[in-house]
């Protein structure tokens, strides 16, 4: 029998839902760590699932950055999720944290490609083509692409590393959130500022 504190308690923990919780634990017989384990596994196979689910939801979540004296850098992002309950999570929030000091160490341009203009990602490509113009034609085509995957990463939030887990990009951390806490969710806009640029 599970303890409906112990299944609040994961839904606080997880934001996922109480029979998905419930469930959960009766599986990992109690245990609250195999339980949270099981719902990430859960959570990234119904991710993709998700991704097309409206997000009224969220919050602005905000961050300067400590210097000695003063702040000098500080981030805006809205990120949106399914539900107000999500929006309260204590992980969502500080994921959202972590966007945001990541956002004002990488100082993207972009949230993602579909915002890089047409005009400058054909003007990036012809850069790229002239550099290599004396490889062979099919090379050039791959080097190109590469250069364009390149720009995309340092100027794309989504296609950067994160800077707490480099192995992965910011994109896929959005995703294990996803899987984790049970809702769609995704970085609508961000603003960074920075004294004296």
């Amino acid at each position: 029998m599970v303890d409906a504190k112990d299944v609040m308690k994961l839904r606080s923990a997880t934001g996922a839902g109480v029979n998905d919780c419930k469930s959960a634990l009766a599986e990992a017989g109690g245990d609250f760590e195999k339980a949270k384990d099981l719902l990430r596994k859960r959570g990234m196979k119904i991710a993709e699932k998700k991704s097309g689910r409206a997000t009224s939801s969220g919050l602005i979540g905000t961050y300067l950055h400590p210097t000695p004296d003063t702040a000098r850098v500080g981030v805006m992002v809205q990120f949106n999720c399914e539900t107000d309950f999500v929006a309260r999570n204590e992980d969502f929030q500080a994921f959202v944290k972590q966007v945001c000091q990541h956002i004002a160490a990488t100082s993207p341009t972009y949230v993602d490609r579909t915002e890089v203009p047409e005009d400058l990602i054909a003007r990036e490509k012809e850069i790229y083509a002239e550099q290599v113009k004396d490889k062979p034609a099919a090379a050039v085509e791959k080097i190109v692409e590469g250069k364009l995957e390149k720009y995309f990463e340092q100027h794309c939030l989504v296609d950067q590393p994160f800077i707490l887990d480099t192995a992965k990009t910011v994109g896929q951390m959005v995703t294990e959130k996803i899987a984790t806490i049970g809702e769609n969710m995704k970085i609508a806009c961000f603003a960074r500022f920075e004294v004296g640029t």
